[in-house]
């Protein structure tokens, strides 16, 4: 899966840290995630696009086979 956190985290100028902090996760969640590594929960997928404010499948992009 590819997401559009890193763009969208750089645009609201968030560093990982801040991202992490305002959805209860540690940094290196935010890391896994932009890297493709990590598939959210729905919760956090929810959480994270309040805080970027986008649809969430804006910023999870899933490979269609």
């Amino acid at each position: 899966m590819k997401t559009r956190i890193k763009e969208l985290r750089v645009k609201y100028n968030f560093t990982q840290e801040d991202l992490a902090k305002k959805v209860g996760v540690r940094r290196e969640t935010i890391v896994f995630l932009e890297s493709g590594k990590y598939n959210p929960s729905l919760k956090l997928a929810r959480d994270i696009s309040k805080v970027l404010k986008s649809k969430i499948e804006d910023i999870f992009l899933f490979d269609e086979d």
